[in-house]
């Protein structure tokens, strides 16, 4: 009978699932779907193995996080805010003085906040490698290039 056969759930286990690393090219993609993009990749969702509560995502080598770009006037108007918890202590930038400086925060703002926010989040995070050129220090990895429709 149908209600007989026996089925199971695969759950991953850490250190089971291989972790490759991928290389992402940021030029002229929009930073918002570039950042759901690389946050499915650091989580595993784009594997059939995919357990929720397990790190199951792969490396991210993201390059050239400097020519990124934003729609609409989201560059001028976009503000990033840090607050010191002391009284007037509320930091306010704009998304165009960001890129002028450190223009790898962009991306690694908008990812953080798509991943979950407890320790996976942070081991997953750590996965994430932002620089704002070409080059990057990971050839030894041998990360295969990832091109993403957007």
């Amino acid at each position: 009978m149908l209600w007989e056969i026996a089925m199971s759930t695969f759950m991953a286990r850490p250190g089971v699932v291989p972790q490759n690393w991928h290389v992402i090219d940021a030029s002229g993609q929009v930073v918002g779907r570039l950042a759901v993009a690389i946050a499915n990749i650091l989580r595993g969702k784009h594997r059939p193995e995919y357990t929720p509560h397990i790190d199951t995502g792969e490396f991210v080598i993201v390059i050239n996080a400097a020519k990124v770009r934003f729609t609409g006037k989201k560059l001028e108007q976009k503000t990033y805010s840090a607050y010191s918890h002391y009284p007037g202590g509320l930091r306010t930038v704009t998304a165009k003085q960001v890129m002028a400086k450190h223009p790898e925060r962009i991306i690694e703002s908008a990812v953080r906040r798509m991943v979950p926010r407890n320790r996976l989040g942070r081991q997953q995070m750590t996965k994430l490698k932002i620089y704002a050129g070409a080059d990057h220090p990971h050839q030894a990895q041998q990360p295969k290039e990832l091109r993403l429709e957007l």
